[in-house]
C-alpha cells in the first residue's frame, strides 16, 4: 500500500488504471473487427476506421482527413490509397474547386461504418449483461467527468504514433 499525494492511502499502482484502459478499448476493438471479419469486412483495420470517420459523410480532401487524424497529408495519402485498394473510399474530381480532389465513402466504406456501429451497440450490451447496466453507467459518467470532451476525436491514432 502506498500514500496518494493527499496522504490517504490505496492499493493500486497507478500505472494499472491507463492498462486497463487500453485494455478495455483493444478488447472492444478486437472483437469489433473480428465480428467485422465475420460481416464481410475481413481487410477493415482499426486506423482505417479513423480515417474513414475524418472522411465523413460529405467526404474531405487529404489534407482535411491529416488534420482531423492529426497526421501529415502524406500519412493521410497512404491510408486513403489502401481504402481506396479495399473499395472503402474513392477520388473524385471536387464539384466546387476542379483543381482539388474529394475523397468520399464508397458504399462498402458507409457499409462498414454502420455495422460497425451496429456490432459496437452489441458490444456495450454485453458489457452491461456482464457488469450490470447501472456500473458501465456509472463508468461512462465517471469517464466523461475527467476526459475533455475534445479528447473524444478521431485523431487518437496519431497520438500513438512516433
Amino acid at each position: 500500500m502506498s500514500a496518494t499525494a493527499d496522504g490517504s492511502r490505496h492499493d493500486r499502482p497507478g500505472y494499472e488504471l491507463p492498462l486497463l484502459l487500453i485494455a478495455g478499448f483493444r478488447t472492444l476493438i478486437d472483437e469489433l473487427h473480428a465480428e467485422l471479419a465475420r460481416q464481410g469486412h475481413p481487410d477493415a483495420r482499426p486506423a482505417y476506421g479513423f480515417a474513414m470517420q475524418a472522411i465523413g459523410p460529405g467526404g474531405a480532401t487529404a489534407s482535411e482527413v491529416g488534420r482531423r487524424l492529426g497526421v501529415s497529408k502524406q500519412a493521410a495519402g497512404k491510408t486513403i490509397d489502401r481504402l481506396e485498394e479495399l473499395g472503402y473510399a474513392e477520388r473524385v474530381d471536387d464539384p466546387t474547386d476542379g483543381r482539388r480532389k474529394l475523397v468520399r465513402l464508397t458504399a462498402r466504406g458507409f457499409d462498414a461504418l454502420t455495422r460497425s456501429a451496429a456490432i459496437f451497440d452489441q458490444l456495450r450490451s454485453r458489457w452491461a449483461a456482464t457488469v450490470g447496466a447501472e456500473r458501465l453507467d456509472g463508468l461512462e459518467d465517471t469517464l466523461r467527468s475527467v476526459v475533455a470532451p475534445a479528447a473524444l476525436g478521431v485523431d487518437t491514432v496519431s497520438w500513438f504514433a512516433p
